[in-house]
């Protein structure tokens, strides 16, 4: 065709595909909603179990997986894969500490044992109408020890009249409820005075905190007694003044006006000194 190029081209309109990237939000709305399920699911597992079924929940969780799998025994086992578990991997200081805590902790049937007399005695304090304000003032720890009752003061309901041991009525009442329910146990018992610290005008040289505080403890020992207590069961009756004040409470508060009453277990029994009664069961 004289050199012309006969060849046709034909163009066609290049079609657009519109694609949705909106529905994202959804992928992320989806993840909320479970994860919101599994919160509420598991708040309503913890509000419905029981103490025992808490405290095994705990320990299954502080159990490295590895020892769990094989059935062994957790207090001997790092769930640390480098060596020592201090700031420094050269240095053992970490895992040292880590051991000391693991020997000074109470063996488990220790555990359940007083945690089953808090247990009974907060339902008895509950129970009772003229004692169950007095639980706001009334503080349980699980210590190396034992378990750790304190008697706490307020400026509104004091424990004993100012200055001195005499014993408040719904604090006599209190003590003596306590007694039965601390026989329930062979473990032996420690009980400790504390003040604030407002000193007496003459300081340290007369009458302290010293004195009042070993004399509250000692009239707490009396009401216990005279309410049931086995006094065998008593093994130490100490006042430390104000020495010894709450964890975050500032010294002159009137938490630190208290009475610490320490079940304690065999291990500390025979730490301080007198070895517990042959009749006990609870053996650590």
């Amino acid at each position: 065709m004289n050199g012309i190029d006969s060849r046709i081209v034909i163009r066609r309109p290049r079609k657009v595909r519109h694609e949705h990237h909106g529905g994202g939000w959804k992928i992320a709305l989806a993840d909320l909603m479970t994860a919101l399920m599994a919160l509420f699911l598991v708040l309503w597992i913890v509000s419905t179990a029981t103490p025992r079924e808490l405290q095994g929940l705990a320990e299954y969780f502080r159990t490295p997986l590895a020892v769990a799998l094989s059935k062994g025994d957790r207090s001997t086992a790092s769930t640390s894969v480098i060596p020592g578990g201090g700031p420094d991997p050269a240095h053992a200081d970490g895992e040292r500490a880590r051991i000391d805590i693991r020997t000074q902790r109470l063996p488990a049937d220790v555990r359940r044992s007083l945690m089953e007399l808090r247990h009974r005695i907060e339902s008895v304090i509950q129970a009772d109408p003229e004692l169950r304000d007095m639980r706001q003032q009334m503080r349980f720890e699980m210590t190396p020890e034992g378990l750790r009752i304190q008697l706490l003061d307020t400026e509104s309901r004091p424990m004993f009249r100012l200055g001195s041991d005499a014993v408040a009525p719904y604090m006599r009442r209190l003590l003596r409820t306590l007694a039965p329910l601390l026989n329930e146990l062979p473990n032996r018992i420690s009980i400790s005075g504390h003040t604030d610290s407002l000193r007496y005008a003459g300081g340290d040289s007369g009458y302290s905190n010293w004195e009042l505080s070993a004399d509250r403890a000692n009239a707490s020992r009396r009401e216990l007694v005279a309410g049931g207590l086995d006094s065998d069961r008593l093994l130490r009756v100490t006042g430390l003044g104000d020495q010894v004040p709450m964890p975050g409470s500032n010294p002159g508060d009137p938490v630190n006006r208290r009475i610490a009453i320490l079940v304690l277990g065999e291990r500390a029994s025979t730490r301080i000194g007198t070895a517990p009664p042959r009749s006990v069961q609870a053996r650590e």
